[in-house]
């Protein structure tokens, strides 16, 4: 094979089968170290990169050239060599560790439910009879005080009749402060309103029908009294809930368990209304998994004014976690997890690269947070990486054989 000439006239550079091609204007015979000439040549090395060396120049059992290794320029135990070609050709990206603010959000499906503590039923604690229910339906809003039904019984008309007695009675009677206070406790203990108690005392007469008041605002979600009825103590007749705070209650995956905190600032999306998010604090964290699922229950409290979170709702919430201090943070490609390590590739110039074992933390947005092992300004690899560790691998593994060692 001849030299061929460019169409100006100057000649190829020849490039030898054991190098990898340059598009430097010189050919790396020509290049000089740093301060001047190069070095003396130490020894010649395998090309192939196994751990033979030679004197003297020598060619391989394929005819390759062997690579002459000047002084300085051998690599240490600890890191791995790369040509600029190869760089090129893999096309090796490096980054810069950075302090930042690493907040993972996490996502998870929910559901609004009332708040447990703002649900109350209507109930007699004696048998009573009830003579009219007024307009009051399953789902109106009531307040607290509100008629919702008169209703007649025979024990606390027999109570009230006692009390007024004991109203009535004169101080040469013998009813002494005691016996007034008793006939009182009777009729609290019967569940009498204290306006029924009031009306007694103003009056000085036992009312036939007692009007039954609401025990709090909200919506009546269920109603079973009907005009009529015969109601035993302790049946339900009004269930009322106040929906002016609810819980929105959130399935978190069990890996992202770690990262939820109390306190942390969620933002909620009823799929009814995508466009209208509600901001809330996370409340409780339950102490119990789903078996079935293997999720985690969240609880988020919300205001609702204006009655728009409905209880069974489904909703979408996104929870921030992380805190705003910065971190060491690089690239997720940048770290190469193999399950019982993670470690990065250190850029050391000048083509060197070395493996760092490194300890990560919180993960988010495309970044990975570095406890340990890494420090702000460092420079690594973060495309392509996994070329450079097959190769600091094999040499490492040569090297073991070499020596007779296990590598680690």
């Amino acid at each position: 094979m001849t030299p061929k000439k460019t169409p100006s006239g100057k000649e190829y550079s020849a490039v030898r089968a054991s190098e990898d091609v340059s598009f430097e204007e010189h050919a790396p015979e020509a290049m000089t170290a740093k301060g001047g000439e190069r070095g003396r040549i130490k020894f010649y090395r395998n090309p192939m990169g196994l751990p033979d060396t030679s004197p003297t120049p020598k060619k391989d059992s394929m005819g390759m050239d062997y690579l002459p290794v000047y002084e300085g320029e051998q690599d240490d135990d600890s890191s791995v060599k790369v040509s600029a070609g190869k760089l090129q050709k893999a096309g090796v990206q490096t980054e810069v560790a950075e302090r930042r603010s690493l907040n993972t959000m996490v996502r998870a499906p929910a559901t609004v439910q009332q708040d447990e503590r703002r649900v109350s039923v209507v109930s007699l604690r004696f048998e009573g009879f009830i003579d009219t229910v007024d307009n009051v339906t399953t789902g109106t809003h009531v307040r607290k005080g509100q008629p919702l039904m008169r209703i007649y019984g025979p024990n606390l008309s027999s109570a009230a009749a006692e009390y007024l007695s004991a109203l009535n009675a004169r101080p040469e009677a013998g009813i002494s402060g005691q016996a007034l206070k008793g006939a009182r406790r009777r009729l609290e203990n019967l569940g009498a309103p204290d306006g029924f108690i009031a009306d007694i005392e103003r009056t000085r007469e036992v009312p036939v029908y007692l009007n039954w008041p609401a025990p709090q605002d909200g919506e009546v979600v269920e109603r079973t009294a009907v005009n009529g009825m015969r109601a035993a103590p302790g049946d339900v007749l009004f269930r009322i809930v106040d929906h002016d705070v609810v819980w929105v209650m959130v399935d978190v995956a069990e890996r992202d368990l770690a990262l939820i905190e109390l306190g942390q600032t969620a933002t909620v999306r009823l799929r009814a209304y995508p466009n209208r998010p509600f901001t809330g604090k996370v409340t409780v964290i339950y102490p119990h998994l789903k078996p079935e699922t293997r999720t985690a229950r969240i609880r988020i409290e919300l205001p609702n004014p204006d009655d728009v979170l409905r209880p069974d709702m489904y909703a979408d919430v996104e929870i921030a976690t992380g805190t705003e201090t910065p971190v060491v943070t690089v690239s997720s490609s940048a770290v190469i997890d193999s399950g019982e390590r993670q470690l990065v590739l250190l850029d050391k110039g000048e083509g060197r690269f070395e493996p760092r074992a490194v300890k990560i933390g919180r993960r988010g947005g495309g970044l990975v947070e570095v406890k340990e092992g890494l420090a702000e300004n460092d420079k690594v690899v973060s495309s392509a990486n996994f070329l450079i560790d097959a190769e600091s691998n094999l040499k490492a593994a040569l090297k073991g054989l070499d020596t007779g060692e296990k590598p680690q």
